[in-house]
C-alpha cells in the first residue's frame, strides 16, 4: 500500500499553521497528492478541472460576498448592534441559543447555506452578540470580546455540523451509507438521518449550556 499520498494532509496542516494562503495550500496539497499517487501532471490538472466543473454551482455563492462587503461598508454591523441594543432582556447567551436553534433546524431541512461565517456570522450574528454582551455586562476586555466573537462562530459550526446530518440527502449521510454498505450493512439514508436526531439534540443542549455559562461568567467580570 502506498502511503506517500498522505503527505498531502501534512502539507495542508503545515500550510494552515504557517498561515499561508488557504487556496494555494489546498491546491498545492492536491497537486502533491496526485503526483505522489503516481499520476502525471496532466492527469492531476484534469482531475482538478473535472472536480471544479462538476461542482461549479458552488462558485455561485461567491457572488454574494461583494454584496455583503457593501452592506458592511454602509453600516450593516452598526445597524445590527443598534437593533439588539433596543431589545429589552436580550443577552449574548439567549441570542446565540436562538441562532443555534435556527441554524440546526434550517440545516436539518437541507438549507445549510442560509447561514455561515461570511454571510451571517461576521456581518450580523457576531456584532449582535457583542452588543448584547456589552449591553448586559458593560464594556468587555479585548480578550473577552474576542471570545464572544469566537463563540458566535462556534455556534454556527455546531448548529450546521449536527443539524445537516438529519437531512437524509446530505453528502455526509450518503458517505456513511456507502461505508456501511461496503462493510455488509445495507442501510437507507433515512435510517441514518433518524439516528442523527439524538446527537443533534445532545449537541444543542451541551452548547446551549456552554453559552449560558459563558454569559454568567461575563457577568462576574463586572467590577
Amino acid at each position: 500500500m502506498n502511503y506517500w499520498p498522505l503527505i498531502g494532509i501534512a502539507l495542508v496542516v503545515i500550510g494552515f499553521a504557517l498561515k499561508f494562503n488557504p487556496l494555494l495550500v489546498v491546491v498545492g496539497a492536491a497537486i502533491a497528492t496526485g503526483l505522489l499517487a503516481g499520476l502525471d501532471p496532466v492527469s492531476v490538472i484534469e482531475a482538478l478541472g473535472q472536480a471544479f466543473n462538476d461542482n461549479r454551482y458552488i462558485s455561485v455563492t461567491w457572488i454574494i460576498l461583494p454584496v455583503i462587503g457593501l452592506l458592511e461598508r454602509y453600516g450593516l454591523q452598526q445597524r445590527a448592534r443598534g437593533l439588539i441594543e433596543s431589545v429589552r432582556g436580550a443577552t449574548m447567551g439567549k441570542l446565540l441559543v436562538i441562532y443555534l436553534a435556527f441554524r440546526q433546524l434550517t440545516a436539518a431541512l437541507g438549507m445549510k447555506d442560509i447561514g455561515g461565517h461570511p454571510q451571517a456570522v461576521r456581518p450580523l450574528v457576531a456584532p449582535m452578540a457583542e452588543a448584547a454582551a456589552a449591553k448586559t455586562h458593560g464594556d468587555l476586555p479585548e480578550d473577552e470580546r474576542q471570545k464572544v466573537l469566537a463563540m458566535s462562530a462556534a455556534t454556527d459550526n455546531v448548529g450546521l455540523f449536527f443539524g445537516e446530518d438529519i437531512f437524509f440527502a446530505i453528502a455526509s449521510i450518503l458517505l456513511i451509507q456507502g461505508v456501511f454498505e461496503a462493510a455488509g450493512y445495507p442501510m437507507t439514508p433515512l435510517q441514518l438521518s433518524v439516528w442523527a436526531i439524538p446527537t443533534a439534540i445532545c449537541a444543542f443542549l451541551i452548547h446551549s449550556s456552554r453559552l449560558m455559562a459563558m454569559d454568567r461568567r461575563l457577568g462576574r467580570l463586572k467590577p
